[in-house]
């Protein structure tokens, strides 16, 4: 029985360690996810402010120059 209950805890730590560094591996991943949107957000939010906020001038190049 003892032989038992010991190797069922000896699983069982070995299953909370992977739980762990499984946990910190998605703390990571959700953290730069985080960053990534955020970023993306922020661009989106400068692209918006420059579009409503300043006329637009054509140029030969086929791109698009923000007139102040």
């Amino acid at each position: 029985m003892r032989d038992q209950l010991r190797g069922r805890l000896t699983e069982l730590r070995r299953d909370l360690e992977v739980g762990e560094r499984r946990l910190a591996l998605l703390d990571q991943e959700r953290a730069h996810l985080r960053d990534t949107v955020l970023r993306i957000s922020g661009a989106i939010q400068v692209l918006e402010e420059l579009l409503t906020g300043a006329p637009e001038v054509a140029q030969a190049d086929g791109e698009v120059a923000i007139q102040e």
